[in-house]
């Protein structure tokens, strides 16, 4: 049986992301004669070459040095849910999460998820990612996130999902805005004011095809990526917009302008904020408690 230890696999298992090996020993934190000394050990217990060293043209894998960090990768993984597993068993979570959070929530769910989360197992470490669909999709293929918070709307059939609360598209205007007097409003009424759209995915088509499906045309105003610009913007009076209702949101702009949001009439846009993750993987522990606590803490709590 060869003999090799976990630190040379988890030192042979960083090197796909490296074409030299300096640039892997820098990230390894350390010299470069020692990693090439760790290679040459593994080599000689598995009696295959898996690296090509070549100090004028860099470093590269030979085909199997590519399955074998592969494997590697995914054994140190297996060791990683091994010893947590012992840990769950004393009731303690603890080791990494992966979190991605589309970007237009990030600043109502995330606060609310890592303060508790803390405080309950102070011993997760989670790391956060923000962006919009097309950002973490690919990332939750690649398996560089655990898991994400996005909206359940365009999303590949190929994911599984946990819905932690439900929303639907609401009219958000200016403190003065005559139109906010109402109880609710009809898009037909708003078709003709300046819409400042977020501009992002997937809430810009979204948005369009709510439009689309009345008939109706909006006279856009700006365009803008980020929701605080685009509720600063309203609350100056430029427009109005359209944005999913979520929790923990306060009737005023960044800039301290009034705010208020209102149900469309008919109701529209209603879909769910979910937790999603590759069919294929299987969450950790860990990163299941991440999502319980998000709906236990979410659902059902937005404000509008």
């Amino acid at each position: 049986m060869p003999r090799f230890t976990f630190r040379q696999l988890e030192l042979f298992a960083a090197l796909p992301d490296h074409t030299t090996l300096g640039s892997a020993a820098q990230q390894l934190h350390i010299s470069e004669s020692a990693l090439s000394h760790a290679i040459s050990e593994l080599e000689a217990a598995l009696g295959e070459q898996l690296c090509i060293r070549r100090k004028a043209r860099g470093m590269h894998l030979t085909p199997t040095g590519r399955h074998f960090a592969k494997r590697a990768g995914d054994l140190l993984k297996e060791a990683s849910a091994l010893a947590d597993g012992l840990g769950e068993l004393r009731g303690e979570l603890k080791g990494p999460v992966s979190l991605g959070c589309y970007t237009g929530l990030a600043s109502n769910v995330l606060p609310a998820m890592l303060e508790g989360m803390a405080s309950l197992h102070p011993k997760v470490e989670i790391s956060i990612t923000v962006g919009d669909h097309s950002d973490l999709i690919p990332a939750l293929e690649e398996g560089a996130l655990d898991t994400a918070i996005v909206y359940d709307i365009g999303l590949p059939a190929d994911l599984q999902r946990q819905v932690i609360y439900e929303t639907e598209v609401m009219a958000v205007l200016g403190a003065n805005d005559p139109i906010g007097k109402q109880s609710d409003v009809d898009l037909a009424e708003l078709a003709s004011s300046p819409l400042i759209m977020l501009d992002t995915a997937p809430s810009t088509d979204y948005t369009e095809l709510m439009f689309a499906q009345r008939g109706l045309k909006p006279a856009m105003g700006a365009v803008v990526p980020q929701i605080d610009l685009v509720r600063a913007l309203v609350g100056r009076g430029l427009g109005y917009s359209l944005l999913m209702s979520r929790p923990n949101q306060i009737p005023v702009s960044s800039e301290g302008m009034g705010l208020v949001t209102r149900h469309l009439r008919p109701r529209a846009g209603e879909t769910s904020v979910v937790a999603v993750w590759p069919k294929e993987a299987e969450l950790t522990a860990r990163a299941r408690a991440v999502v319980e606590y998000a709906v236990e803490i979410l659902d059902a709590s937005e404000t509008g």
